[in-house]
């Protein structure tokens, strides 16, 4: 069974040929070349994302700066028990 499906993917032809030299400098497959471009793409969407989700959760907790960040953390903590010798 197949593990990949083929797509079609038109291309301004300014980047077809950037990619077709890219991935000749590279030794490597257009479809490699564009299948990492998709999945660096798709990395750094999910990146964004949670980027974003952090600042809405900041901003929503009230946190303005690191400092803020660890009273909420030690509030939520249980105190440290003294290690015993």
């Amino acid at each position: 069974m197949r593990t990949t499906k083929p797509i079609t993917v038109s291309l301004p032809l300014d980047l077809l040929q950037e990619t077709q030299r890219v991935a000749q400098e590279e030794a490597r497959t257009r479809t490699d070349l564009i299948r990492d471009a998709l999945r660096q793409y798709l990395a750094s969407r999910r990146w964004q994302r949670l980027r974003q989700w952090g600042a809405e959760t900041a901003e929503r907790l009230g946190l303005k700066n690191e400092a803020d960040l660890q009273r909420l953390l030690d509030a939520g903590r249980p105190p440290r028990r003294k290690a015993a010798r």
